[in-house]
């Protein structure tokens, strides 16, 4: 199942995709695809409704298919290329930070340039919508059954913030628009999630990232039920489990985004995004 948020910023319409790709008005079923649609088993309520019985929707703009989570947590560092291209050691559990939940943005939002920047980079990742609360968890087993879902993001960076300012990652991670997230939220059991995810980024049309979850350090299940041993995810958080090299710190003459540039990404089954940067 792919679920969708269509409309203006602050009035996006919760939606689902029916098999022709037709989105379907579900705000008389859920007021909108957050905590509380979640917690209470909204998913599971969705799957026995015809599709073709609710309204069509014609979309305009396509909102991150995510009510603003709670959470934004990240896993860095999780891809060993990714790690020796940053010049960083592997490391031997995961590497979390947080990013502000209102980073997130739609799929094909603009990305604001941030006001004193001068280095930022893109991150294609794949993140994870949490389901059920995630507390001390088990086994990565046992954090695969708390899965909402999967979608696609870009864990944009300012690397002069994250790196040269001093402090956490966080001054570098949570510049306004640095999450754009969708377009489609697509549930676990959707017959097109493969095994392992590809991923790829490319600016301006010239390919810039290529990755497969296959080669994470830290696999989903891992990630979510090491991140559970130290804080509580609720459900409609949001991880984020690191990206494949290819980003433009670790390129033999570090490269950046500049105003005008169009990042474009995609992650198997999960769909694709376009943005341009823009001056704040």
């Amino acid at each position: 199942m792919r679920l969708a948020r269509v409309g203006e910023p602050g009035h996006e319409v919760p939606c689902l995709l029916d098999e022709q790709g037709t989105y379907r008005d579900v705000s008389a079923l859920t007021f909108d695809f957050d905590t509380r649609f979640f917690a209470s088993g909204g998913i599971e309520s969705l799957r026995g409704v015809d599709p073709s019985s609710l309204p069509a929707v014609v979309p305009g703009r396509v909102g991150a298919p995510i009510a603003r989570p709670g959470n934004l947590v990240a896993v860095g560092l999780n891809y060993v290329d990714h790690a020796l291209e940053s010049g960083m050691e592997i490391p031997t559990e995961p590497l979390l930070f947080s990013k502000a939940p209102n980073t997130v943005v739609g799929p094909y939002d603009d990305i604001r340039y941030p006001r004193g920047g001068s280095k930022v980079d893109w991150e294609v990742e794949l993140g994870l919508v949490i389901g059920k609360t995630c507390r001390y968890l088990g086994s990565p087993e046992e954090a695969l059954s708390c899965l909402a879902g999967f979608v696609a993001v870009d864990d944009l960076s300012e690397r002069a913030f994250q790196i040269e300012r001093g402090g956490q990652w966080v001054k570098g991670k949570a510049f306004e628009t640095s999450c754009p997230t969708g377009p489609w939220l697509v549930t676990p059991d959707d017959p097109t999630i493969p095994e392992h995810f590809d991923l790829w980024l490319d600016v301006n049309g010239e390919r810039r990232q290529t990755g497969s979850t296959r080669n994470l350090i830290f696999s989903v299940g891992v990630v979510l039920h090491y991140i559970s041993q130290f804080m509580v995810l609720d459900p409609g958080d949001l991880v984020i489990t690191g990206t494949p090299p290819g980003v433009g710190l670790g390129m033999a003459e570090p490269t950046w985004l500049q105003v005008g540039d169009v990042v474009s990404l995609g992650i198997t089954g999960l769909g694709e995004q376009r943005t341009v940067v823009v001056a704040d």
